[in-house]
């Protein structure tokens, strides 16, 4: 048994012994779930955000992403992961009720698109707070290009209960304050989560293929389904792969965050958004009297820069999010690497959300370590393995600089997680422990893994990935059009939509200075 391992189990038998399973009725899920509006005939849907939905500048639950298109559904932090997938089954109720003629594409990948420069990008209003978002997407659209922004995903986002963190600092003997004390356990957890992160994708990865028209003349290596289609044989999420968003600090145009404390994290951060990039400077960032980017530093803001896994805090209004964390801390986790699984109506199920919150627990109990420049190579490695060649029989990743093959680790994985299970679930064989043994069997036999599926069902129906996505988005869509949204859900998203268009004017009445002043005035926060 390695010391990591041995951490875990003590803790484990210590929370146990004082009733911690009773203190995690506290913690709370919330979902983020991204999808393209489509038209009837495959295409981007060329509308604008539907007004009856409300002002996605500031609806709390409904809003857009990259493009006017891409329409992102966000539900409040809950107490169950159930609570969540049925909040989020009612946003999707909700929606569709205003898009007579579109779908809600149910992959991560996109649709059929044409050409890059026509994919909108998102509108907001014309205050200033509006202006920044659209000026941030096309500042992205430049860097990275638009049919990037395109690709889908799920957000889980986690944290847990003052009562557990209450208990667990003192079962760690660690005197001081709450908010240094969470930070530098959520930092660790998350250093653990980077570490294995590579299973998420290999249990829920549901993007083995996309269509031709994404790729728009780049080379891979990817091979053909069929004239439409491309594919990896034993790809799990290619959204996770070398094909997806990526910041590449090889290239001189991105970064590697700091994970080894809060402080360190920020502070990378902040340097990013400082620092200028030649390759971006070369964009120009006001021209004539636009902006094609917020600035030409290696990020723009904290956003862009791309991670599988964030600590987050909640922001007041315009608030930089590295300025949030510093100044209150980390009040939850966000997990960024669930695909779209369409399977699921919603895009997320529950066996995804039993299997997620035991990790959370397992890699914050687990010995966390600092991540070496020589790890974070693996650990980045072992993700682009696992997203194209997941499924691959043999297939080796680099733990500790020794190859393992990916099986033997997963399972490895699991059977350390069964401890977190059952304390989640306060007692022996419950749904956590269940779901662990459902996965274990995706591990033992790689047909199960949705990835695997989705090709299976393609080649049996003889179906391009556009045909297969269009169908099953076509059958959701039939399946939430007639399900029942409450009198109280239907009252709250009216409400909603309204209110939310109401602070979109107040905002852009309110504005009183110019956009340039009102830039300088977001990046001077905390100096």
């Amino acid at each position: 048994m390695n010391d990591s391992q041995a951490t875990l189990e003590r803790r484990i038998a210590r929370l146990a012994a004082a009733g911690g399973s009773a203190t995690f009725a506290g913690n709370r899920i919330g979902l983020e779930k991204e999808g393209l509006r489509v038209s009837a005939n495959g295409g981007l849907a060329e509308t604008p955000h539907p007004s009856a939905l409300g002002a996605a500048l500031t609806h709390p639950y409904i809003t857009t992403d990259f493009s006017e298109a891409l329409i992102e559904l966000i539900t409040p932090p809950l107490s169950s992961g159930q609570a969540a997938l049925e909040f989020l089954k009612d946003i999707h109720c909700y929606v569709y009720r205003h898009l007579p003629d579109e779908l809600l594409w149910g992959t991560s990948m996109p649709c059929i698109l044409s050409r890059a420069g026509e994919i909108p990008l998102a509108q907001y209003g014309t205050s200033n707070a509006a202006t920044m978002k659209t000026a941030y997407r096309r500042g992205l659209g430049n860097r990275y290009g638009r049919t990037m922004q395109l690709i889908a995903g799920v957000h889980f986002n986690f944290s847990f209960a003052d009562a557990f963190w209450d208990l667990y600092q003192d079962q760690e003997a660690v005197a001081g304050e709450r908010v240094g004390f969470r930070a530098e356990a959520q930092m660790g957890m998350i250093r653990n989560l980077q570490r294995i992160g590579w299973l998420v994708p290999y249990l829920f990865g549901a993007s083995p293929a996309v269509c031709a028209s994404f790729v728009q003349g780049r080379e891979t290596d990817l091979q053909h389904f069929d004239a439409d289609t491309l594919f990896d044989p034993h790809a799990t999420s290619l959204r996770m792969g070398d094909i997806g968003y990526q910041n590449k600090q090889e290239e001189g145009t991105g970064i590697k965050a700091n994970y080894d404390s809060l402080d360190a994290y920020v502070r990378s951060l902040t340097w990013a958004i400082q620092t200028p990039c030649p390759q971006y400077e070369a964009i120009g960032v006001k021209v004539g009297d636009r902006y094609e980017q917020l600035n030409a530093n290696v990020l723009q803001i904290e956003n862009e820069y791309y991670s599988t896994v964030r600590p987050k805090q909640i922001t007041d209004w315009m608030e930089k999010p590295t300025l949030a964390l510093r100044r209150r801390g980390i009040r939850y986790i966000e997990l960024r690497s669930l695909d779209v699984n369409i399977f699921e109506p919603v895009g997320v199920g529950d066996e995804q959300l039993l299997f997620l919150d035991g990790l959370m627990l397992y890699c914050l109990l687990l010995g966390s370590p600092r991540i070496g420049a020589r790890e974070r190579r693996d650990i980045d490695e072992n993700q682009v393995l696992t997203a194209h060649r997941g499924r691959e029989p043999g297939l080796a990743l680099v733990r500790d600089r020794h190859p393992v093959t990916l099986r033997q680790w997963a399972g490895e994985i699991l059977a350390g997680m069964a401890a977190a299970a059952e304390l989640l679930d306060g007692a022996a064989n419950g749904p956590r422990s269940e779901n662990l043994r459902r996965q274990q069997e995706k591990v033992d036999h790689p047909d199960l893994t949705p990835s695997a599926r989705i090709l299976e069902t393609m080649r049996e129906r003889r179906e391009g990935f556009f045909a297969f996505s269009q169908r099953l988005a076509e059958e959701h869509r039939r399946d939430l059009r007639s399900s029942e949204l409450s009198p109280e859900r239907q009252a709250l998203f009216d409400r909603l939509a309204v209110d939310s268009l109401r602070q979109q004017r107040e905002i852009e009445a309110a504005d009183d200075r110019s956009f340039d002043d009102f830039l300088d005035a977001y990046f001077a926060q905390g100096h």
